[in-house]
């Protein structure tokens, strides 16, 4: 339903002229009309990096489906919404990740793991999640941290890939049985920041993991710590074959495309 004051407002949508993936959103109008606007897209990610302007950048660079979602919001509230040719080029585009840990994940279930991902990211950076520990396992990282509500956790996986797969009451069970677990291999506070958070690229050298492997539930566990049921484990055995990916490769950000088509609604994102 159209809200009074957004028919005033102009919104254009672009690719962010110095980083690939990411979105501005360049806002015109009435400062009321403005406000409004602003509401919906930051709700949807954006952040203000001006009076006029909001960027959008995430670290799966699905930026321009999110931007598509930010736009028919929009629209649908009643602003004007232009999208650059460009971006709109972007999303129209179908595209595959290259070498993605969890090929049995359909497109929509992927986005369901890194919109999780963003926003645990979004909570360690903007300090409402603070990381104790981290350390390897086998490929991949882990970590334990406490949120400022209390709930502490145990983060498996990376970037676009991080995952919530225990919770805990207390922090000092959590970094007990995280100690327990990774004895020597343990660090202090968060991992490093990568130097680029993009999904690996169908073409690079450093060979795709089978799957997702978590530490191995325990015969008992405390009330207090449950598990989540976590898309890291497959439903198949890790030898089956993808079956979603079908596009002729071709690589941008990471990305692996082919299709010009937007994909099936609903059928699979910096």
């Amino acid at each position: 339903m159209p809200q009074p004051g957004l028919a005033e407002a102009h919104i254009l949508l672009a690719r962010h002229p110095d980083h690939s993936s990411a979105v501005t959103a360049t806002l015109t109008g009435p400062e009321s009309s403005r406000h409004l606007a602003e509401a919906v897209l930051t709700n949807r990610g954006f952040r203000w990096v001006d009076r006029m302007t909001l960027v959008l950048a995430r670290i799966d660079h699905e930026e321009p489906y999110y931007a598509d979602q930010a736009a028919r919001a929009l629209r649908d509230e009643g602003a004007t919404v232009e999208i650059a040719p460009s971006l709109q080029e972007e999303i129209d585009t179908e595209w595959t990740y290259g070498n993605y840990p969890m090929p049995y994940l359909d497109r929509d279930e992927i986005r369901e793991v890194s919109a999780e991902a963003q926003r645990i990211h979004d909570d360690i950076a903007s300090g409402r999640l603070t990381i104790h520990l981290h350390a390897r396992d086998g490929w991949t990282t882990v970590a334990v941290g406490t949120y400022r509500d209390g709930k502490s956790v145990y983060l498996h996986g990376e970037d676009y890939l991080r995952q919530e797969v225990t919770d805990y009451e207390s922090e000092a069970e959590a970094v007990a049985d995280f100690l327990r677990q990774h004895s020597v291999a343990v660090r202090p506070g968060p991992p490093p920041s990568p130097t680029s958070s993009a999904p690996p690229p169908k073409h690079s050298p450093r060979r795709p993991p089978r799957g997702l492997h978590l530490p191995r539930p325990r015969a008992s566990r405390p009330a207090s710590r449950r598990r989540k049921q976590c898309p890291c484990t497959p439903p198949t055995p890790a030898t089956t074959k993808p079956s979603w990916s079908t596009s002729s490769p071709s690589t941008r950000n990471g990305k692996s495309g082919g299709l010009t088509t937007r994909p099936p609604s609903p059928a699979t994102s910096p």
